[in-house]
């Protein structure tokens, strides 16, 4: 039965592998680049995502591959640390993302604020502008997106005597083809890639004028390629720094494919992803990537929602589109050899404005204006800093509209129909925050007055305010008043044991 029915759907996945394959090919090669490696670090770590973790995946019908989201993170990496520790630290990162997903942690990396999420990435994609078009002039990116801001000016008067000014122009090219085409290609032909056609048609234009312009460098033999892991090396995930960046990777890593997938799963109507089988999947990627000492993986939406598109409706389709990388790189390497550079860079540049959507941060406002603020001090932070100290920046800025939120407290004074007596009414969570307000609530209470002090509308009250409401209670019982607190389902609010003596006069 499984036989027949794969039968029935294989030639659509086979038609659905080769757009996949035509999307991954210049994007695998770019985002090496732009990560500081050689291209054939991205072609493999394409690889094993189509081939082992397409198999594994918990979501059948998202791509694995090298993503433009952690290429500013790795370029870090190797810039501070040097290729080898990239193993290591993808090792390791992959063994986390396995272990959260035996641990069914998976739903869990999809908490993560969408703020913090889009500004990451948009933070990410300014970084990536910034360096690569001093890559599309062939030229050196700096260690900075301010570095590479500042140095653009003498790059460009650099490039004009030179042939960095042809090699600027196949990036410019390739940009405008693949604009072009997204907005004016035919519905019949969809399903060929904006980013092949630029890079395509600037290869053919650079042999054809025989222009002086940088070409990707793709050794004979892939396994040339291969740096394996040294045992040695392990030891130094005793650094703090390495292990940071570990965590770092995985967390990144994990809530980008989580992201995706559950994008993925809002374009079909087929098999739902199993976000933890898939952090597995991840996982045994990113250490077979850290083994061979390729780029990180994750699940990444461009080449996902091509598959999809392509009328992708099983998880062949995905490890098909290994098979024609590997076949590629195997079989027509000097085909690769005759791509420009700069074309390559242009095709990051594309996607790092891609990746600054403007829709996704005036969609926020719709949720107030905190998450706005989140966003683009994220996107900021990155920018001015560096990747892990914006994603904490834009945590923190999460955490504390939580905490805003969650201490709103309406505190009111209502007349009972009984002469001398009030009712302090509380709503919201009475926490240490809203000591000051409460307290100045109180003073306004005349001498000899019974209070009463509801708690059923409360969802939460600390220490600080029950010691309060007790100690006005014990200072005021000379003057004729009396606290009476309503204790009925205290014991599910109070953080703590709550005491059996609550305040003077407590009542049931």
């Amino acid at each position: 039965m499984r036989a027949v029915r794969l039968k029935a759907v294989l030639p659509r996945e086979l038609l659905a592998s080769v757009v996949v394959f035509l999307v991954a090919l210049p994007l695998c090669m770019g985002i090496a680049i732009a990560s500081g490696l050689p291209p054939a670090k991205g072609l493999i770590t394409g690889i094993i995502g189509g081939l082992v973790v397409g198999w594994l995946a918990g979501s059948p019908l998202q791509v694995s591959g090298p993503a433009a989201g952690l290429a500013v993170l790795v370029f870090e990496l190797v810039r501070q640390h040097g290729v080898a520790m990239l193993g290591p630290i993808l090792l390791l990162a992959g063994f986390l993302q396995l272990v959260a997903g035996r641990l069914k942690l998976g739903c869990w990396f999809r908490v993560t604020a969408p703020a913090v999420v889009y500004g990451m990435l948009a933070g990410i994609g300014v970084l990536i502008v910034l360096s690569q078009v001093h890559v599309m002039l062939d030229a050196v990116p700096k260690a900075s997106g301010l570095d590479n801001l500042s140095a653009f000016p003498e790059a460009l008067a650099q490039a004009l005597p030179t042939f960095g000014w042809q090699a600027g122009l196949l990036g410019l090219s390739t940009i405008a083809v693949m604009w072009l085409w997204e907005k004016l290609r035919p519905q019949s032909l969809r399903f060929v890639p904006g980013a092949l056609l630029g890079v395509g048609l600037a290869t053919f234009t650079s042999l054809i004028l025989t222009l002086q312009v940088k070409r990707v460098q793709v050794p004979d033999n892939l396994a040339q390629a291969i740096d394996w892991l040294k045992p040695a090396d392990l030891l130094n995930l005793a650094d703090p720094t390495l292990l940071i960046a570990a965590f770092a990777v995985a967390f990144i890593a994990s809530a980008e494919t989580l992201l995706s997938a559950a994008a993925v799963d809002r374009m079909h109507s087929g098999q739902r992803s199993d976000f933890d089988r898939e952090l597995s999947a991840q996982g045994i990627g990113n250490m077979l990537c850290g083994l061979l000492g390729a780029l990180p993986m994750t699940g990444v939406i461009v080449r996902s929602s091509a598959n999809v598109q392509a009328g992708a409706t099983t998880r062949f389709s995905t490890i098909f589109h290994g098979l024609w990388l590997l076949a590629f790189v195997l079989l027509l390497s000097s085909v690769l050899q005759s791509i420009p550079v700069a074309s390559l860079a242009g095709v990051l540049v594309y996607t790092g404005f891609k990746l600054v959507d403007l829709k996704v941060f005036r969609g926020l406002g719709r949720y107030g204006l905190a998450p706005m603020v989140t966003y683009a001090a994220t996107a900021l932070a990155i920018v001015f800093t560096d990747l892990l100290t914006g994603v904490l920046i834009g945590f923190g800025l999460t955490l504390v509209k939580l905490a805003l939120k969650a201490s709103r407290l309406k505190i009111s004074l209502v007349d009972l129909p009984q002469e001398g007596q009030v009712e302090l009414r509380l709503a919201g969570a009475a926490t240490f925050l809203k000591v000051p307000a409460l307290t100045r609530m109180l003073g306004r209470i005349a001498p000899g007055t019974t209070v009463h002090v509801p708690l059923n509308n409360l969802s939460y009250i600390d220490h600080s305010c029950l010691e309060l409401l007790e100690e006005w209670g014990r200072a005021n019982a000379a003057k004729g008043s009396r606290l009476v607190i309503e204790s009925r389902g205290l014991k599910r609010r109070l953080e703590g044991r709550v005491r059996t003596n609550i305040g003077l006069g407590a009542a049931g």
